[in-house]
């Protein structure tokens, strides 16, 4: 029986990964002033921060429907295929919880996970999950090897300003983040818990101490797997870091890239993360 990868639009995959395994993405919904777009078909990565910066208003996100993943459920279930659904952490969606109902009332054999992660994050565990299951493996193999790589994954998330965290309805679940300094620099942890506070000031020397110390960090790493640094509009600043790290690590695969609006409408422009993963020693 065939095992069909399901994911949503916050997952950082390139063209030719969702290509080479057939992954399929419900995407989620942005509202700009009153509009709704989905995404990746009614807006783009390259068009959204123009989009965002020219709002009244700070765009917002919306999960999708029950009804949305119902219909690829069932379309994929149709044939017979058992159906591996992965998605962002409940930490900062109901996404996940939308695509388990979906499941329940599905007449085909779908399985739910919840990444705990975003992003490129998401990205390892729903690409080792379309490995794994082209390699003719079963459900609980790639169910056991997607924890592994959950507990073995950090995402560090470099925000330049907190306005959209602010008015995103984030910032409640920051722990040590005071929100009336919308100027300071932040870098976050994202966790099982949700998001952390790892350090803050007022200048870009916190973001550039930050980068000098997962360099430094990461290179004494034997068993990186894979990087990824996801960024929102500032490229310049994504590709130095991604040079930076290929330095030290020239054999780990990296890779830099826009991030997805439902991501950039949060962190806001001038974001960056660094998320990455490590092979059990």
């Amino acid at each position: 029986m065939t095992i069909k990868i399901v994911t949503d639009s916050s997952v950082e995959l390139t063209p030719a990964e969702i290509k080479q395994y057939d992954i399929r993405i419900v995407p989620l919904n942005i509202i700009i002033d009153g509009q709704n777009y989905v995404d990746g078909r009614d807006i783009t990565k390259a068009g959204f921060m123009g989009k965002m910066a020219a709002a009244k208003a700070l765009p917002t996100t919306s999960q999708p429907a029950i009804g949305d993943f119902l219909t690829v459920y069932d379309e994929l279930g149709q044939a017979g295929n058992q159906i591996l659904s992965i998605h962002m952490t409940e930490n900062l969606s109901g996404t996940v919880n939308a695509a388990r109902q979906a499941g329940v009332i599905s007449t085909s054999d779908v399985t739910v996970v919840d990444s705990g992660s975003i992003d490129r994050g998401l990205a390892f565990q729903v690409l080792a999950a379309a490995k794994m299951a082209q390699d003719g493996a079963e459900i609980p193999a790639i169910l056991k090897q997607l924890a592994a790589i959950r507990d073995r994954t950090k995402v560090y998330l470099a925000v330049s300003t907190l306005a959209n965290l602010v008015k995103g309805g984030r910032v409640g679940r920051v722990t040590g983040l005071v929100s009336s300094f919308l100027n300071i620099k932040v870098v976050l942890e994202l966790t099982l818990d949700g998001l952390h506070v790892v350090a803050k000031g007022r200048g870009q020397k916190t973001l550039t101490k930050f980068v000098d110390e997962q360099v430094t960090a990461l290179s004494q790493l034997p068993n990186v797997a894979s990087i990824g640094i996801p960024y929102a509009g500032d490229e310049a600043v994504a590709q130095q870091v991604g040079r930076d790290l290929r330095a030290v690590l020239p054999e780990v695969p990296i890779v830099v890239t826009p991030t997805s609006p439902i991501v950039a409408t949060h962190t806001g422009p001038g974001a960056f993360a660094i998320i990455y993963y490590t092979e059990p020693e």
